[in-house]
């Protein structure tokens, strides 16, 4: 059995990837009205009225849980999880609303024996997973770009909170980035700028930077929130430049080449749920934790690179 902790979109992504797994789980939310939806599609178990009243119950201990709650909650509701008992969280990404609350949580996480795992499922993409193996095959990364430009037009009109919005960049920026480090590996140097701001996003609209990461490679980066562009992540080995130009495909450059070609992937599971949400969700349950982002490691992200790279406080 699985508690999944959150009765929103990703709930219900979740629902239908353990639904395929043929994996029990409850589904514990806020909204009834969400609740029913999930049940009337995926035949799980809901309970609303929130966590809180859920716990108040004693209900017995799931085998893990996946917190997939609003980014201003993340946090608080894991610590609930893990003071209630349960050893194996898989939790939405950032993990936090505000990078102060990284702290706490991994004390709470590492006194109760718990093991935490960031939900960065583009890690999991088709997409990655090929590029990983061509990288091993061309020997290493030798350089990598990436380019995380948020439409600033259209994220000051949604419906979001104040954390979400003034945290944009760990709560969504980060996903490109973590990829670009994971496939590059982590920044060993790093020189970062940035200018402008946003009235939703006072930190800064415009970044740029570059570096030196773990493996030696060179890479660099940029984002204007106030102009055109999109995600990309570009990474360079001897033999060859490998696209991902949307993240969820690759295309390949040759040495000697300026033709740039599509790479066939076995990506019939990114069609059919979202992408990356199936293969993380099964190495998830199970405990198949190797290509996981940990508690740990979201910290020494977040004090090492990302609060440099966003003026985040």
């Amino acid at each position: 059995m699985i508690w999944i902790v959150g009765a929103g979109l990703m709930a219900a992504e979740y629902a239908k990837v353990l639904n395929a797994l043929n994996i029990p789980f409850t589904v514990i939310g806020r909204s009834e009205e969400n609740c029913k939806k999930i049940k009337d599609v995926y035949n799980g178990a809901v309970v609303s009225g929130g966590l809180k009243k859920f716990l108040a119950t004693n209900p017995s201990l799931p085998a893990k849980a996946i917190v997939a709650v609003g980014i201003e909650a993340l946090s608080e509701t894991t610590k609930e999880l893990v003071k209630y008992g349960i050893k194996s969280i898989l939790l939405e990404k950032p993990g936090i609303g505000y990078p102060s609350e990284i702290e706490d949580l991994l004390k709470v996480a590492e006194s109760n024996n718990a093991t935490v795992l960031l939900a960065y499922n583009r890690r999991f993409y088709s997409s990655v997973l090929k590029a990983e193996e061509i990288i091993k095959n061309d020997g290493g990364v030798s350089s990598f770009n990436f380019e995380f430009t948020e439409w600033a037009h259209i994220i000051k009109t949604l419906s979001k909170t104040k954390e979400e919005l003034h945290n944009w960049f760990l709560g969504n920026s980060s996903h490109v980035i973590d990829t670009a480090f994971f496939l590059g590996g982590k920044p060993t140097k790093l020189a970062a700028f940035y200018s402008g701001s946003l009235d939703w996003h006072p930190a800064a609209s415009n970044f740029a930077g570059a570096g030196i990461s773990e493996t030696g490679a060179l890479f660099s980066y940029h984002a204007n929130w106030e102009a055109p562009g999109r995600w990309v992540l570009e990474m360079l080995t001897k033999k060859t430049r490998l696209i991902f130009k949307p993240m969820e495909s690759l295309q390949i450059q040759v040495i000697g080449s300026v033709t740039v070609t599509p790479v066939e992937l076995s990506d019939q599971l990114d069609k059919e749920y979202k992408p990356g949400l199936y293969l993380q969700t099964k190495a998830f349950v199970e405990n198949n934790y190797k290509n996981f982002c940990t508690l740990q490691e979201q910290k020494e992200n977040i004090q090492n690179y990302y609060l440099k790279m966003s003026n985040y406080k």
